[in-house]
């Protein structure tokens, strides 16, 4: 996704925030994935925010997206320049209240940002895991979830919430566990990347594997595939927008110039604020965490995993209250992908509520402030809380 962090409007946030770790699946009893193969030991990261009540059933889990990771509010030092990548929801009075609720985020397996993916080091060859890391599914992702809150001793999650991957994660939720999810709130979302998406994410991932130091994922002791990664996170930002934003933010202006120079380079607004974001992504992000995880979103398939194709199927054990969320510019997952979604639960006699947010900013518009997400996002945890 594209940078998340932005300034908080209100002034108002959860305050200081620990990087937490959790590591279970020893050896002897290593994590399943879903390929068949054993993933062990396993550590995610995570942060918690608010007070669990005593009854722990102010629970909320938040699902972060692809790049995302687990610090979503507040600071981690009184002199970091920039809160977590959802604090414009998540603190006192906001949508997300930690006055009220206890939230969770954990960094997803896989990923780069202190739980195990491939660039940790395996056991076996005290070496990073690289490309021998096992392929990983958004299951295989909520499973280590589970075993977080296990080790938290949660057993009732209020509402699951997220964006994009994120949404893939809590619908993964909603099915695997029903006994456990009260409500769902999944976020510009699918049940299954249409061709579009794949191919995006294909071209991403061989822009990544072409580069020469890629070196067939083996580059932690030498030069990371830079350009690679940068290319293919340009690639993703491009379907992270929309035409109207790209029109509105950058149209044909041109880059520190009043007239075409007739040369290669970033002449236009909108090339260097591309090469921008793909040089900021490659100071943070591993190149192949970025095509582990683009592979899982790939491979996510609701109706194929849980309904032989029926997507009614797949939602017939949920029983979670739902409020669904698009938008109107979001092209990467648009709204009639949310609306079969709808549809199959309602076919299951699920309750369900939905919205399509007017915005003109594209897929990334849930992580940009917007009082129409935070009132909804308020309401809806409020009547879930009165249900108690």
């Amino acid at each position: 996704m594209s940078e998340y962090t932005q300034s908080d409007p209100k002034g108002i946030s959860v305050g200081i925030v620990e990087k937490q770790f959790f590591t279970f699946a020893k050896k002897s009893d290593p994590l399943k994935l879903e390929s068949g193969a054993s993933l062990g030991p396993v550590t995610l990261a995570y942060e918690t925010c608010g007070t669990l009540n005593s009854n722990k059933s102010n629970v909320i889990l938040v699902l972060h997206a692809l790049s995302g990771d687990s610090h979503m509010a507040g600071y981690y030092t009184a002199h970091d320049a920039r809160p977590g990548w959802w604090d414009l929801m998540i603190g006192p009075g906001k949508g997300i209240d930690t006055d009220k609720y206890f939230v969770i985020c954990s960094n997803i397996v896989g990923s780069c940002a202190g739980s195990t993916g491939p660039a940790s080091i395996d056991p076996e060859t005290r070496k990073e895991y690289a490309t021998h890391f096992p392929l990983i599914t958004i299951g295989d992702m909520v499973e280590a979830q589970k075993a977080l809150m296990d080790h938290l001793n949660i057993t009732s999650i209020l509402s699951a919430i997220g964006g994009s991957v994120g949404g893939m994660q809590v619908l993964e939720w909603c099915i695997r566990y029903p006994a456990m999810i009260r409500s769902a709130i999944p976020l510009a979302t699918t049940t299954r990347h249409s061709a579009l998406a794949i191919a995006f994410n294909e071209v991403a991932r061989q822009s990544i594997m072409a580069d020469p130091n890629w070196n067939q994922g083996h580059y932690y002791n030498g030069k990371k595939p830079d350009i690679g990664l940068a290319l293919a996170r340009m690639i993703g930002h491009i379907t992270y927008l929309s035409d109207e934003s790209m029109r509105l933010k950058f149209g044909r202006k041109l880059q520190n110039r009043s007239a075409l120079s007739f040369e290669f380079g970033a002449e236009f607004q909108v090339e260097s604020y591309l090469q921008h974001q793909g040089n900021k992504f490659i100071e943070r992000f591993d190149a192949n965490s970025f095509l582990y995880i683009t592979k899982a979103a790939d491979y996510f398939d609701l109706a194929e995993q849980y309904g032989n194709g029926s997507l009614v199927d797949a939602f017939s054990k949920c029983r979670a209250k739902f409020l669904v969320v698009s938008y109107t510019s979001d092209w990467l997952y648009p709204t009639y992908q949310s609306k079969e979604m709808v549809k199959a639960m309602k076919k299951n006699n699920l309750d369900v509520s939905f919205c399509e947010i007017e915005s003109q900013w594209g897929h990334d518009a849930f992580l940009l402030p917007g009082q129409r997400l935070e009132n909804l996002i308020r309401g809806f945890l409020r009547s879930i809380s009165n249900d108690n």
